[in-house]
Parts: C-alpha cells; sequence; structure tokens
C-alpha cells in the first residue's frame, strides 16, 4: 500500500485505506500521509457474508474507481468480488498458477524452483486465479530461505503493483477471458535479477 501511495501515479488519488485488523500498520502510516481510514475488525461480524456486506458499504462510501487489495489476508464472497468486476486488483507472492494461497515462498522452495515472483490480477470469486495483468520473477538462489525469497519478491511487487494501476488508471487494461491485455503494446511482466 505504501509503495502505490509513495508512486504518485498520475490521475490517481487514494480514496482511503480500509483494513479489516485494527491493528494494521498501514492505517497509522496512511493517516499520517492525509488519506481517510477505517477499520472494519472482521471478528465482529457473524459470518463472512455479513462482514463482506459492511466492507462493501464502506468501501463504496468513497466512492473508489479501483479497488487495490494489499496485505488484505481474506477470501472474500462470491458477491463482493462480483460487485467489483473488473475494477479489483490483487497482488499475490507467486507466479501464478504456481502456489495459490499462503505459505508461497516456501512451497517454491520445496518444489525446487529456479524463478519467483509474484502476480498482479483481477479479483475473482476463484481464489488467487482471476486473469493476470503482470507478473515480476526473481531468481532463486541455492541459499535463498523463505524469508530472504520473501524480501527479494517483496522489491518485485513495489515495482509491478504501482505499474498494474498506472495502466489501469490509463485505460490500457482489456479483459479477455482469463487474459489482460495491455494496450499499447507493454509486455506483462520482467525479469529481476535479485538484488
Amino acid at each position: 500500500m505504501q509503495a502505490l501511495v509513495e508512486a504518485n501515479i498520475p490521475g490517481a488519488r487514494v480514496a482511503a485505506v480500509i483494513a479489516n485488523r485494527p491493528d494494521a500498520a498501514g492505517l497509522a502510516w496512511a493517516a499520517a500521509q492525509g488519506i481517510a481510514t477505517e477499520a472494519l475488525d472482521h471478528k465482529a461480524f457473524a459470518s463472512r457474508e455479513a462482514f463482506d456486506a459492511a466492507l462493501q458499504a464502506s468501501i463504496d462510501r468513497h466512492q473508489p474507481d479501483l479497488v487495490v487489495l494489499a496485505g488484505f489476508m481474506r477470501i472474500l464472497t462470491a458477491d463482493f468480488t462480483r460487485h467489483y468486476a473488473g475494477r479489483m486488483l490483487n497482488i499475490h507472492p507467486s507466479l501464478l498458477p504456481a502456489f495459490p494461497g499462503l505459505h508461497t515462498h516456501q512451497r517454491a522452495l520445496d518444489a525446487g524452483c529456479r524463478l519467483a515472483g509474484s502476480t498482479v490480477h483481477f479479483v475473482t470469486a476463484e481464489l488467487d486465479h482471476g486473469p493476470v495483468v503482470i507478473q515480476g520473477a526473481v531468481a532463486v538462489a541455492d541459499d535463498d530461505t523463505a524469508d530472504s525469497l520473501a524480501a527479494k519478491v517483496l522489491r518485485v511487487e513495489h515495482r509491478i503493483y504501482p505499474q498494474a494501476v498506472r495502466w489501469w488508471v490509463e485505460g490500457r487494461l482489456q479483459i479477455d477471458g482469463l487474459r489482460v491485455r495491455v494496450d499499447g503494446g507493454q509486455g506483462h511482466g520482467e525479469l529481476l535479477s535479485p538484488q
């Protein structure tokens, strides 16, 4: 979230930062930047559907054109994802479709992957399965741990997520099934060397 705000994407304004954990560090950082913040503790709701309805109402009060998930570790209901179809992005720390869900870095190491990375995708009801906008990859070193690999992938995330949002703001993303076309001929990914 901080990388997105600091990218100062032309034509974009962060309307609000909303978290499902009242203690999320991003809330204090966003408030210090003058961005509206809200916390909706998912534990205070009787069901996933009730939480998603409250979250949707909270988001809609801010009237965003695009919803960008960053560190939001909740599975969203089909009704919620349908409401924001084509205008909700997520970033996942693997080269989807490999390793959806949790513990992606350790799973990549356990599988002997020589490349790992991150994927920005449109959100659908199926977990970590929506149309891919952009991917960034890093080489996996023989001495990488889950933590060192996570740090390399995070640097990639800070580059590709702002790029995906920039393309969306510029009206360059066209969803075609599970493919996303970027108008203007820009590629969908990059290979980044470990830094």
